[in-house]
C-alpha cells in the first residue's frame, strides 16, 4: 500500500504511530507557484543583459511545444537551457542569480506568497520538487524564503564551470518521486513521519508524485491531471488566487 494510505489512516511504522503535527509541503514551480516557464525568465534576462543572442528563446520554446506535443524528449529543452549556463564563468553566476531574482519580485503572484508563507508560518516543511535546473530554480526558492530545493543538477567540470550536461536523471516524472525519497532519507526521515504531505503541481506528468501524498492538489492543470483529478476527487483550482479565496474563507 502507498504511504499516502497509510498516513491517512495513521498506520504503525518504526514501531510506533506517525506524528499527527508533522506536514511537508511539495511544490512545483513552473505554472503551479509562478505563472510562466522559470527557464524562459532566465533566457530572456540574459538575453536583456547581452549574454545570449536574439532567437535563443525561440529555439527554446520550440523544444518546449515538441515535448508538450508528444514529439520530443522531456530532457531536450533542459539540455538546451544548460547551453546558457556552460557558456558562464563559474564565478559569474552568482551575481546574476542575485541580478535575476530581483527581476522576479513582480512577477510573482501575492496568491503564491501567500500560499507558501501559510505552510511557513504552520511549521510545515517546505520543499520546491522540479525538473528546472538548480542554478535557475534557487533564486525562485530563495524569494519564497524556502529552504529545501530538489530539482535537475548540472553537470559541472573540475573548476566548477557548467558543461551543458544533466548530471544524474532530469527531477522530472516518476523520478521526483526517487528524489524526495532520497532527500528525506538524507535527513534521517521518510514518507511515514509525516502524516500529512501535501504536493502542488499543474502538470499530468507529475502524477506519480501527486500519486504518493497524502494530499494532491491540482493548480491550473493540463487536460490529463484535470481528467484524473475529478476521477479521483482531488481539488483543483484554476489558478492561486482561487486557491487563496477558498482557504481565506475557511
Amino acid at each position: 500500500m502507498r504511504c499516502a494510505e497509510r498516513a491517512r489512516r495513521g498506520w504503525p511504522w518504526k514501531g510506533g504511530t506517525v506524528t499527527p503535527e508533522r506536514e511537508l509541503a511539495l511544490f512545483d514551480l513552473d505554472f503551479t507557484l509562478v505563472p510562466f516557464d522559470s527557464g524562459m525568465q532566465w533566457v530572456r534576462f540574459l538575453m536583456a543583459g547581452g549574454m545570449l543572442e536574439a532567437g535563443f528563446d525561440d529555439a527554446y520554446l520550440a523544444l518546449c511545444r515538441r515535448y508538450v506535443a508528444g514529439e520530443g524528449d522531456a530532457a531536450a529543452p533542459h539540455r538546451f537551457m544548460l547551453g546558457s549556463l556552460a557558456r558562464l564563468r563559474a564565478d559569474e553566476l552568482p551575481a546574476l542569480q542575485r541580478r535575476f531574482a530581483a527581476t522576479l519580485a513582480d512577477a510573482v503572484p501575492k496568491a503564491a506568497h501567500a500560499l507558501v508563507a501559510g505552510h511557513r508560518t504552520a511549521g510545515h516543511v517546505c520543499c520546491i520538487v522540479t525538473a528546472t535546473t538548480r542554478a535557475i530554480a534557487a533564486p525562485f526558492a530563495g524569494l519564497f524564503g524556502i529552504e529545501h530545493l530538489i530539482a535537475s543538477e548540472a553537470q559541472r567540470d573540475s573548476g566548477g564551470r557548467h558543461t551543458g550536461e544533466i548530471s544524474g536523471e532530469l527531477c522530472h516524472g516518476v523520478a521526483k518521486v526517487r528524489r524526495v525519497a532520497g532527500w528525506l532519507q538524507s535527513r534521517g526521515e521518510d514518507w511515514y513521519d509525516y502524516p500529512r504531505t501535501t504536493f502542488y503541481s499543474d502538470s499530468s506528468s507529475d502524477l506519480p508524485l501527486l500519486s504518493a501524498v497524502s494530499h494532491p492538489v491540482a493548480i491550473r492543470p493540463d487536460e490529463t491531471l484535470r481528467r484524473h483529478a475529478a476521477q479521483q476527487g482531488w481539488p483543483v483550482f484554476d489558478d492561486l488566487q482561487a486557491l487563496h479565496a477558498v482557504r481565506a474563507r475557511s
